[in-house]
């Protein structure tokens, strides 16, 4: 990998991770149309990046982590994830991650899903905005952290699953992707802290340097990505980036096979 490389996916990681279209995704198949080979080091960078975007949210949410309760049901929302993350890291690293055919399909599934959640889900909604906002409780934190579980899978979305997980659980778009923004704080933590330990004493100098160019990139190109979303959905539904994932993986998935 190039520092050009580097640069390349920190910032696409940086536009793409709060996203509910998969960062995940989109570096292994921008990784792919740039000739990057899916080594060990490739796969941790890929992971390790996506905290640097991740770290926008703690620039910008700062106050939100001095709260407590908001705090303990991070925790909670968390522990699903990491028991079913760290019970599957082995397959997950070594049979999905640079994987472009898991990718391609996770996005198509993915769109459709996406596609037809708002079609119901937005009829019902119209009716759910004249009730009163209510918090997110701790078995509703639990349940969005087992959706945010099924984004082990590459191509599917942490982003994507937790907010249709909160939106059938009947939260605001605003509350479920704030609580997204910032679960993804201790869930990037744990996966880029496990990776880096099972492989970081085989990198070489120029790997390290190249890992912390993306991560910087990566980070301050989040910035302005997270308050746009925040703002975007308040006004607008997730319909079009369930349009934008079929037509990437149909469009990818025409240049691996042809």
């Amino acid at each position: 990998m190039t520092i050009l490389h580097s640069i390349i996916l920190g910032i696409v990681e940086g536009i793409t991770e709060f996203l509910p279209i998969s960062s995940t995704g989109h570096l292994i198949l921008a990784s792919s149309l740039l000739g990057i080979s899916p080594t060990d080091f490739v796969k941790t960078f890929e992971i390790a990046i996506q905290l640097g975007a991740i770290l926008s949210v703690v620039v910008l949410y700062w106050k939100s982590f001095w709260n407590l309760n908001l705090l303990m049901k991070l925790a909670a929302a968390f522990i699903p994830t990491g028991i079913i993350g760290l019970s599957l890291y082995h397959i997950v690293k070594t049979y999905l991650f640079g994987n472009e055919y898991v990718v391609l399909i996770s996005l198509f599934l993915g769109g459709i899903v996406l596609i037809a959640f708002e079609y119901f889900y937005g009829k019902k909604e119209d009716t759910l905005e004249t009730e009163p906002e209510k918090p997110i409780t701790y078995r509703q934190a639990i349940a969005i952290g087992f959706a945010q579980s099924v984004a082990i899978i590459p191509g599917v979305s942490r982003s994507g699953a937790t907010i249709v997980g909160g939106l059938a659980l009947g939260i605001s778009r605003a509350a479920i992707v704030e609580f997204s923004f910032l679960l993804a704080v201790p869930t990037m933590f744990a996966a880029t802290g496990l990776s880096l330990l099972k492989t970081s004493t085989s990198f070489t100098g120029h790997e390290w340097l190249a890992l912390s160019i993306g991560f910087i990139v990566s980070f301050l190109v989040a910035l302005p990505v997270v308050k746009w979303l925040l703002s975007y959905v308040r006004s607008h539904s997730f319909m079009s980036f369930g349009i934008y994932r079929i037509i990437l993986s149909v469009i990818f998935a025409l240049w691996l096979f042809l």
